[in-house]
């Protein structure tokens, strides 16, 4: 059914319209254009494109989409997820709950299948005082929803959540991009001292021991 104007104006000012295009594509799937090259799944989606963008490859990438908003679509025990750093600019992921993966913080993009029945898994579940409020998934932590998804479920029934980034955390973005790029450019770890006065890290190379001479037996008296 073909959402009303009104409605569909009022759900671009709260989600970029290809959100819902790419919470619907299907990632993973060999490139057509590159079957014999390997490492050619199409986990990739371009936020610059139009509504009807779908999912391509790597090398897909460096020839149609360059300079774009591309976002690399990954996995976490076989459900899509995508790295926070890759989106913070592009939507406001407040309220979605995020994890630690690789060393990276990512959410998930759609609702996961939940666990059945009574176990330690479901006992575990149960004592979580923290619920998605769309699919009604325990959470780890006091977060609105499971996923993406899930927010935007709740954008299209009752409006009281957004994807677009206000002013404010606009900036909030920008400021800690602009401190990454300066940490970059001291060192990696912030710090203006020159190089030569830090301390120098203790090597991690085991310590090289003399082999033992040739053994001599005691003279006999």
């Amino acid at each position: 059914m073909e959402q009303i104007p009104e409605v569909k104006e009022k759900m671009c000012a709260l989600a970029p319209a290809w959100l819902q295009t790419m919470l619907e594509t299907k990632f993973f799937a060999p490139c057509e254009d590159h079957l014999n090259i390997p490492r050619n799944e199409c986990n990739m989606f371009c936020a610059d494109c139009s509504e009807n963008s779908s999912a391509f490859c790597i090398y897909c990438r460096g020839k149609n989409h360059e300079n774009h908003h591309v976002i690399q679509i990954r996995r976490s025990s076989y459900h899509e997820v995508v790295r926070v750093s890759e989106v913070e600019e592009l939507i406001d992921i407040k309220g979605v709950h995020t994890y630690v993966i690789n060393s990276a913080k990512v959410f998930f993009l759609n609702e996961r299948p939940q666990p059945k029945g009574i176990g330690a898994a479901a006992g575990k579940a149960a004592a979580s005082p923290f619920f998605c409020e769309v699919c009604s998934r325990s959470l780890l932590y006091d977060f609105r929803f499971c996923s993406i998804g899930c927010k935007l479920t709740r954008i299209k029934s009752n409006g009281d959540a957004m994807f677009v980034l206000g002013e404010h955390e606009r900036n909030r973005v920008e400021g800690e991009n602009a401190g990454r790029l300066t940490n970059v450019s001291k060192g990696g770890d912030g710090s203006s001292a020159p190089k030569e006065a830090r301390l120098p890290l203790p090597s991690l190379r085991p310590r090289h021991r003399n082999r033992k001479g040739i053994p001599r037996r005691a003279p006999f008296f």
